[in-house]
């Protein structure tokens, strides 16, 4: 399906919002003036007292659309009762859609420089990048998008600079990928990125103005509470490796306890060989459906993986028996502090190479 110049006017903008004041007619009528054809609306449970706000718009523009929720269920739950309905009635008349924050703090040149930039690459997720160290960037939230940045960064390599940037382009083909994902509340945005990252789904960003009005005191977004969403997803995206890492430290041990008789080298090398073979296929496992959800053909991932586990078991029966050489500690706790360190680089390498999911261009060389 090819696009002409002026389609970007026909890509959906989606709006949720909850309890809105003047700053939401202010927004639609900017999308509107500007050349847009087509303007959702979610008003996610807001008040019976500001319902009539979403009436009083819908009744002025035949170009809104109105989706309601009873009750409040979270932006995340709002975008994706939009990302249905546009499944349903656009999903060949568009090339995808734009979500859009109801507060006025998304500038009408930065929505439309993203919606053109869609028009001319529908195969990417486009965010909109705020300026964080801008003098008009209240702390908490500046502080907050750095430390996410950087954990979204460490942990899981997705490098962005505005994790929670409400500014977004979705190619059409994408939205049943994010409409089938966790997440109701805010950490829904940042659960997109991780999304984004399993299934190989570049990400660009376009820098946008930073506007920050009343120092967004208007926001529902609860620094506290939905920061712990966004954090427990994050460590969701990593913590079922530790699983492996337990069973390896608690075999080490038993093992180790068990060749009392034997000389400490080879104590140390049995005891890392046998809980090893045990704790990867464990590891193997628990990484390759839960962790990195990798669907590809097992043989090439199984030789990866056993060519940095058998690489890694060196490097911690080496690091292992030196420590405890030279610190004279119980060979456990030294292994505990070494195997750490390896985890941590063998959970880089298995993201980015055991485990990477190839592009559709990547397949289609081996046909």
């Amino acid at each position: 399906m090819e696009y002409k110049e002026n389609d970007w006017k026909d890509t959906p903008i989606i709006i949720p919002s909850l309890d809105p004041d003047e700053k939401l007619p202010q927004v639609v009528a900017a999308v509107i003036d500007i050349g847009f054809n087509r303007v959702i609306l979610v008003d996610d449970g807001s008040s019976k007292e500001n319902k009539k706000i979403f009436n009083d718009i819908i009744h002025k523009y035949d170009k809104c659309i109105l989706l309601e929720h009873s009750i409040n269920l979270g932006k995340g739950r709002a975008l994706k009762t939009a990302f249905n309905y546009c499944l349903i009635n656009y999903k060949d008349s568009c090339n995808g859609v734009i979500t859009v924050d109801g507060d006025n703090q998304h500038h009408i040149d930065d929505i439309v420089s993203i919606a053109k930039e869609l028009s001319e690459s529908n195969d990417s997720l486009i965010l909109g990048a705020r300026d964080f160290d801008h003098d008009t960037v209240p702390f908490r939230s500046s502080f907050g998008n750095k430390l996410t940045r950087f954990t979204l960064k460490a942990l899981c390599g997705i490098n962005v600079t505005d994790t929670q940037t409400g500014l977004r382009a979705i190619p059409i083909k994408y939205l049943s990928t994010f409409l089938d994902m966790e997440g109701e509340r805010f950490e829904f945005e940042t659960n997109m990125l991780i999304k984004a990252k399993n299934n190989s789904i570049n990400i660009k960003e376009i820098k946008i103005k930073t506007v920050y009005i009343e120092e967004n005191k208007t926001s529902h977004f609860n620094p506290f509470k939905d920061s712990i969403k966004i954090y427990i997803l994050i460590l969701k995206f990593t913590s079922a490796s530790f699983l492996s890492s337990i069973a390896d430290l608690l075999l080490f041990t038993l093992v180790y306890s068990l060749l009392k008789t034997l000389d400490l080298d080879v104590r140390i090398l049995l005891s890392t060989v046998l809980a090893r073979i045990s704790s990867s296929i464990i590891n193997f496992l628990i990484n390759k459906n839960m962790v990195f959800e990798h669907k590809e053909d097992n043989k090439p991932a199984v030789a990866r993986y056993y060519t940095l586990c058998i690489t890694q078991m060196l490097l911690s029966y080496g690091g292992v028996y030196l420590g405890t050489m030279l610190i004279k500690a119980y060979p456990t706790f030294v292994k505990i502090i070494v195997d750490f360190i390896l985890f941590m680089l063998s959970f880089q390498i298995q993201r980015e190479w055991v485990f990477k999911k190839r592009t559709s261009f990547e397949k289609a060389e081996d046909i």
